[in-house]
Protein backbone atom coordinates (compact mmCIF):
# COMPACT_ATOMS: atom_id res chain seq x y z
CA UNK A 1 0.00 0.00 0.00
CA UNK A 2 2.84 2.41 0.77
CA UNK A 3 4.32 1.72 -2.62
CA UNK A 4 1.02 2.65 -4.29
CA UNK A 5 -0.10 5.67 -2.25
CA UNK A 6 3.22 6.61 -0.67
CA UNK A 7 4.07 7.16 3.00
CA UNK A 8 2.65 10.16 4.84
CA UNK A 9 5.27 12.77 5.47
CA UNK A 10 5.80 14.00 9.00
CA UNK A 11 4.91 17.64 9.55
CA UNK A 12 7.78 19.90 10.39
CA UNK A 13 7.53 21.66 13.74
CA UNK A 14 6.57 25.31 13.51
CA UNK A 15 9.45 27.77 13.78
CA UNK A 16 10.15 29.17 17.20
CA UNK A 17 10.30 32.84 18.04
CA UNK A 18 14.08 32.75 18.12
CA UNK A 19 14.22 31.16 14.66
CA UNK A 20 11.88 33.78 13.22
CA UNK A 21 13.84 36.59 14.86
CA UNK A 22 17.14 35.30 13.51
CA UNK A 23 15.70 34.99 10.02
CA UNK A 24 14.37 38.57 10.05
CA UNK A 25 17.63 39.91 11.45
CA UNK A 26 19.56 38.29 8.61
CA UNK A 27 17.22 39.88 6.08
CA UNK A 28 17.66 43.24 7.78
CA UNK A 29 21.45 42.93 7.60
CA UNK A 30 21.22 42.13 3.87
CA UNK A 31 19.07 45.23 3.28
CA UNK A 32 21.51 47.38 5.26
CA UNK A 33 24.37 46.23 3.04
CA UNK A 34 22.41 47.19 -0.07
CA UNK A 35 21.64 50.63 1.37
CA UNK A 36 25.32 51.20 2.11
CA UNK A 37 26.30 50.35 -1.51
CA UNK A 38 23.64 52.75 -2.79
CA UNK A 39 24.98 55.50 -0.50
CA UNK A 40 28.44 55.05 -1.99
CA UNK A 41 27.00 55.25 -5.52
CA UNK A 42 25.01 58.36 -4.65
CA UNK A 43 28.12 60.06 -3.27
CA UNK A 44 29.94 59.36 -6.55
CA UNK A 45 27.06 60.84 -8.59
CA UNK A 46 27.05 63.97 -6.40
CA UNK A 47 30.73 64.56 -7.18
CA UNK A 48 30.07 64.08 -10.89
CA UNK A 49 27.20 66.58 -10.79
CA UNK A 50 29.45 69.19 -9.14
CA UNK A 51 32.19 68.71 -11.74
CA UNK A 52 29.87 68.56 -14.79
CA UNK A 53 28.65 71.73 -16.48
CA UNK A 54 24.93 72.23 -16.86
CA UNK A 55 23.71 70.43 -19.92
CA UNK A 56 22.75 67.01 -21.23
CA UNK A 57 25.66 65.27 -19.46
CA UNK A 58 24.71 66.66 -16.09
CA UNK A 59 21.06 65.77 -16.62
CA UNK A 60 22.03 62.16 -17.39
CA UNK A 61 24.03 61.95 -14.17
CA UNK A 62 21.10 63.39 -12.23
CA UNK A 63 18.75 60.78 -13.74
CA UNK A 64 21.02 57.94 -12.62
CA UNK A 65 21.25 59.52 -9.15
CA UNK A 66 17.47 59.74 -8.98
CA UNK A 67 17.18 56.05 -9.86
CA UNK A 68 19.64 55.09 -7.11
CA UNK A 69 17.85 57.36 -4.65
CA UNK A 70 14.52 55.64 -5.38
CA UNK A 71 16.09 52.25 -4.75
CA UNK A 72 17.52 53.50 -1.48
CA UNK A 73 14.11 54.75 -0.33
CA UNK A 74 12.57 51.36 -1.19
CA UNK A 75 15.22 49.47 0.77
CA UNK A 76 14.85 51.82 3.69
CA UNK A 77 11.10 51.10 3.76
CA UNK A 78 11.83 47.34 3.76
CA UNK A 79 14.36 47.79 6.56
CA UNK A 80 11.85 49.72 8.69
CA UNK A 81 9.26 47.01 8.13
CA UNK A 82 11.74 44.31 9.17
CA UNK A 83 12.64 46.32 12.27
CA UNK A 84 8.97 46.53 13.22
CA UNK A 85 8.58 42.77 12.78
CA UNK A 86 11.61 42.16 14.95
CA UNK A 87 10.21 44.46 17.63
CA UNK A 88 6.89 42.59 17.60
CA UNK A 89 8.65 39.25 17.90
CA UNK A 90 10.68 40.56 20.81
CA UNK A 91 7.51 41.69 22.58
CA UNK A 92 5.89 38.28 22.05
CA UNK A 93 9.03 36.52 23.27
CA UNK A 94 9.10 38.71 26.37
CA UNK A 95 5.45 37.92 27.13
CA UNK A 96 6.07 34.22 26.55
CA UNK A 97 9.05 34.20 28.92
CA UNK A 98 6.95 36.02 31.52
CA UNK A 99 4.23 33.37 31.29
CA UNK A 100 6.82 30.60 31.62
CA UNK A 101 8.25 32.28 34.72
CA UNK A 102 4.74 32.57 36.18
CA UNK A 103 4.13 28.87 35.51
CA UNK A 104 7.36 27.92 37.26
CA UNK A 105 6.50 30.19 40.18
CA UNK A 106 3.04 28.62 40.54
CA UNK A 107 4.54 25.13 40.37
CA UNK A 108 7.07 26.00 43.07
CA UNK A 109 4.36 27.52 45.29
CA UNK A 110 2.14 24.45 44.90
CA UNK A 111 5.03 22.14 45.82
CA UNK A 112 5.94 24.28 48.84
CA UNK A 113 2.29 24.44 49.94
CA UNK A 114 1.96 20.68 49.75
CA UNK A 115 5.16 20.17 51.73
CA UNK A 116 4.10 22.73 54.33
CA UNK A 117 0.73 21.03 54.81
CA UNK A 118 2.51 17.71 55.37
CA UNK A 119 4.79 19.31 57.97
CA UNK A 120 1.88 20.99 59.75
CA UNK A 121 0.19 17.63 60.23
CA UNK A 122 3.11 16.47 62.38
CA UNK A 123 3.06 19.61 64.57
CA UNK A 124 0.08 20.31 66.84
CA UNK A 125 -0.52 23.36 68.97
CA UNK A 126 -1.83 21.22 71.85
CA UNK A 127 1.40 19.24 71.88
CA UNK A 128 3.42 22.44 72.06
CA UNK A 129 1.32 23.76 74.95
CA UNK A 130 1.68 20.48 76.83
CA UNK A 131 5.42 20.53 76.27
CA UNK A 132 5.65 24.08 77.63
CA UNK A 133 3.65 23.12 80.73
CA UNK A 134 5.90 20.13 81.37
CA UNK A 135 9.00 22.31 81.04
CA UNK A 136 7.61 24.82 83.56
CA UNK A 137 6.82 22.02 86.03
CA UNK A 138 10.30 20.60 85.68
CA UNK A 139 11.84 24.04 86.26
CA UNK A 140 9.78 24.46 89.46
CA UNK A 141 10.87 21.03 90.69
CA UNK A 142 14.49 21.89 89.88
CA UNK A 143 14.27 25.12 91.90
CA UNK A 144 12.83 23.23 94.87
CA UNK A 145 15.64 20.71 94.67
CA UNK A 146 18.26 23.47 94.60
CA UNK A 147 16.67 25.22 97.60
CA UNK A 148 16.53 21.97 99.50
CA UNK A 149 20.17 21.19 98.79
CA UNK A 150 21.18 24.74 99.75
CA UNK A 151 19.88 24.57 103.34
CA UNK A 152 22.37 25.21 106.17
CA UNK A 153 22.68 22.41 108.75
CA UNK A 154 24.46 24.50 111.42
CA UNK A 155 21.75 27.11 112.09
CA UNK A 156 19.49 26.10 115.01
CA UNK A 157 15.76 26.59 114.73
CA UNK A 158 15.19 28.07 118.25
CA UNK A 159 16.98 31.39 117.67
CA UNK A 160 14.97 34.43 118.72
CA UNK A 161 14.54 36.71 115.73
CA UNK A 162 13.92 39.78 117.94
CA UNK A 163 17.27 39.24 119.63
CA UNK A 164 18.97 39.00 116.24
CA UNK A 165 17.28 42.22 115.12
CA UNK A 166 18.54 44.01 118.25
CA UNK A 167 22.11 42.88 117.60
CA UNK A 168 21.76 43.98 113.98
CA UNK A 169 20.62 47.48 115.06
CA UNK A 170 23.50 47.78 117.52
CA UNK A 171 25.96 46.72 114.81
CA UNK A 172 24.56 49.32 112.41
CA UNK A 173 24.88 52.02 115.13
CA UNK A 174 28.54 51.13 115.75
CA UNK A 175 29.26 51.17 112.05
CA UNK A 176 27.59 54.60 111.80
CA UNK A 177 29.85 56.08 114.53
CA UNK A 178 32.95 54.67 112.87
CA UNK A 179 31.87 56.06 109.54
CA UNK A 180 31.28 59.54 111.02
CA UNK A 181 34.73 59.64 112.60
CA UNK A 182 36.54 58.28 109.61
CA UNK A 183 34.50 60.11 107.03
CA UNK A 184 35.74 63.65 107.94
CA UNK A 185 38.76 64.56 105.80
CA UNK A 186 41.92 65.81 107.44
CA UNK A 187 41.67 69.27 105.91
CA UNK A 188 38.24 69.76 107.60
CA UNK A 189 39.31 68.60 111.08
CA UNK A 190 40.15 71.33 113.72
CA UNK A 191 43.73 72.44 114.01
CA UNK A 192 45.37 70.75 117.05
CA UNK A 193 48.89 72.07 116.53
CA UNK A 194 50.70 73.17 119.78
CA UNK A 195 51.12 76.82 120.57
CA UNK A 196 54.54 77.92 119.37
CA UNK A 197 54.61 80.87 121.79
CA UNK A 198 54.37 78.56 124.77
CA UNK A 199 57.11 76.24 123.43
CA UNK A 200 59.51 79.16 122.69
CA UNK A 201 58.62 81.16 125.88
CA UNK A 202 58.45 84.41 123.90
CA UNK A 203 57.30 87.58 125.74
CA UNK A 204 53.89 88.88 124.94
CA UNK A 205 53.53 91.84 122.66
CA UNK A 206 53.28 95.23 124.33
CA UNK A 207 49.77 96.43 124.92
CA UNK A 208 50.58 100.11 124.38
CA UNK A 209 50.13 101.19 128.05
CA UNK A 210 53.00 102.93 129.82
CA UNK A 211 55.00 100.64 132.08
CA UNK A 212 56.46 102.22 135.24
CA UNK A 213 60.14 102.62 134.98
CA UNK A 214 62.03 100.24 137.14
CA UNK A 215 64.59 97.58 137.01
CA UNK A 216 64.21 94.12 135.69
CA UNK A 217 66.91 91.75 136.72
CA UNK A 218 68.72 94.74 138.30
CA UNK A 219 68.71 96.56 134.94
CA UNK A 220 66.91 99.80 134.15
CA UNK A 221 64.19 99.55 131.54
CA UNK A 222 62.24 102.18 129.68
CA UNK A 223 58.51 102.62 129.53
CA UNK A 224 58.14 99.93 126.83
CA UNK A 225 60.00 97.28 128.84
CA UNK A 226 63.27 97.48 126.87
CA UNK A 227 66.68 98.19 128.48
CA UNK A 228 67.10 101.91 129.02
CA UNK A 229 69.71 103.73 126.98
CA UNK A 230 72.28 105.47 129.20
CA UNK A 231 72.23 109.26 128.85
CA UNK A 232 75.47 111.15 128.36
CA UNK A 233 76.24 113.79 130.95
CA UNK A 234 76.10 117.39 129.74
CA UNK A 235 79.07 119.48 130.41
CA UNK A 236 78.57 123.12 131.35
Amino acid sequence: MRRVFGAKKDKEPPPSLNDATDRINKRGESVDEKIKRLDVELARYKEQIKKTRPGPAQEAVKARAMRVLKQKRMYEGQRDMLYNQTFNLDQVAFASEGIKDAQQTMSALKSANKELKGMMKTVKIQDIDNLQDEMMDMMDISNEIQESLGRSYSVPDDIDEDELLGELDALEADMGHETEGAGVPSYLQPDNEPDLNEELNLPSAPSGHAVPSGRVNNQAVDEFGFPAVPQASLRS
